[in-house]
């Protein structure tokens, strides 16, 4: 009869642990997810203007669990963003300010990873006779013309150190100008901006005048402007787009990790095939060319991966 009893009671005190467990893994608190890492993009306004940007933006941040924060300004000021370490990476378009920001050390892994082209793009009517022209030639008549105060004949800088301002700076340079001493101040024809691409393009709608703009830009605001573009040829023309991660030496090795985890996003097949689709449903054409395939014709770095974790000493 004990030895029943005895049986029993360990049953019982079974059961009771078995309940035990299952009660527990049944109000067991979920975990909270795991944070997100923010990562901090200085960009250029081409790119957040035409809608680039926050295509991507969710399917980098669902593959990598972060949160991508975008400051859009021209290409001179995102690298200086970049150079106080105030921003994670950077998606620009000016070759030669962005070697030299490699060259300071403060840059890794810069790889292209999409083109478009500069056109030049004026009133319908063309008082300056510029349409079809190659690009220095063009450049040559506008200042003619608008210096000795032609009706019709002004032109719109971005004014702002931006890429688009640099290829612009370059194509003065090209046609025999010097920029400040020949160009800047060189009367009412001549008018800087200061703005982003997008308020560029109003401006210039609104005085029915002449601007440089990049191809993507134009396209997603040409339903608002009265403009149209006159020359869209010309190897000078040509707009690379490339991808950096900033060094920063207070950054930490998983900030620096996750800068370059998006240049690895930026070149990756799956991100480079949605580039090229991005903006055909609604013009007619993408707005940008993945570099794949492209990297030797542009001298440009297109492939990764991304795992520099230190710049090159400048």
């Amino acid at each position: 009869m004990k030895k029943i009893r005895t049986y029993s009671l360990i049953l019982a005190v079974a059961a009771i642990l078995v309940m035990g467990i299952c009660f527990a893994g049944c109000t067991t608190t979920p975990q909270p997810p795991e944070p997100k890492q923010q990562v901090l993009l200085a960009t250029t306004t081409s790119l957040y203007d035409t809608g680039l940007l926050d295509y991507l933006k969710p399917m980098f941040e669902k593959q990598y669990n972060a949160e991508l924060l975008i400051t859009s300004q021209g290409t001179g000021k995102a690298l200086e963003i970049a150079s106080r370490g105030d921003a994670d990476v950077l998606a620009v378009h000016s070759p030669t300010q962005e070697q030299a920001f490699m060259a300071s050390g403060k840059g890794l892994n810069r790889r292209c990873f999409a083109y478009n082209y500069f056109i030049i793009v004026g009133p319908a009517d063309d008082p300056a006779g510029i349409k079809g022209m190659e690009p220095v030639a063009a450049f040559k008549q506008l200042y003619e013309l608008g210096t000795a105060g032609t009706p019709g004949v002004q032109f719109v800088s971005r004014g702002d150190n931006s890429g688009t301002h640099t290829k612009e700076k370059d194509i003065w340079k090209a046609a025999g100008f010097n920029y400040s001493t020949d160009i800047q101040k060189s009367g009412a024809w001549y008018i800087e901006a200061g703005r982003g691409m997008g308020e560029t393009l109003q401006l210039t709608s609104e005085k029915e005048a002449y601007t440089l703009s990049d191809e993507g830009t134009y396209l997603a605001y040409k339903g608002s402007l009265d403009l149209v573009p006159l020359i869209d040829q010309g190897d000078i023309l040509l707009n690379v787009y490339s991808v950096i991660a900033v060094y920063n030496e207070k950054f930490s090795r998983d900030e620096i990790e996750m800068a370059n985890n998006f240049v690895d996003f930026m070149i990756a097949p799956a991100t480079q095939d949605a580039i090229g689709l991005y903006g055909v449903d609604k013009y007619g054409k993408a707005l940008f060319t993945p570099m794949k395939g492209s990297c030797s014709q542009f001298d440009c770095v297109c492939t990764g991966p991304a795992t520099d974790m230190t710049p090159v000493p400048a």
